[in-house]
């Protein structure tokens, strides 16, 4: 067994899509914009596999108040793997992308939490 598809619920799909691929670095796996749809992967290469990453939309209450709660919460809803935390702050914050803080040490790693502004907190995380 392996995963195959896990979900972000977001409040705009394609608005997602453009910074999941434009600023993140994501590459497309399923993208039919007129059924609001928009799946992503990781970069060719970086992760072995084609596990994809539904940008879900947040329209109905239940995905909206669990996207809210999390966010209001200050808390991630989801974590990114990367080799080097700081050279991806660095990276991104030179996009404009909106940090919660320095990145920093603690017993598990490294991490780094960011706003997609798209409704989620965003961990990296580095062993």
């Amino acid at each position: 067994m392996r995963l195959k598809m896990c979900s972000i619920h977001v409040k705009d799909p394609a608005a997602a899509y453009e910074f999941y691929t434009g600023i993140l670095g994501f590459e497309s796996l399923l993208v039919m914009p007129e059924h609001n749809l928009f799946i992503v992967k990781d970069p060719a290469g970086s992760g072995g596999g084609s596990v994809g990453l539904l940008l879900e939309p947040s329209d109905n209450p239940i995905g909206s108040t669990y996207m809210n709660a999390l966010h209001d919460a200050g808390m991630p809803a989801i974590v990114f793997g990367v080799p080097d935390v700081r050279a991806e702050f660095d990276r991104l914050a030179a996009k404009g992308v909106m940090f919660q803080g320095e990145p920093s040490d603690g017993p598990g790693g490294t991490t780094a939490v960011f706003d997609d502004g798209c409704g989620n907190f965003v961990q990296l995380h580095q062993d």
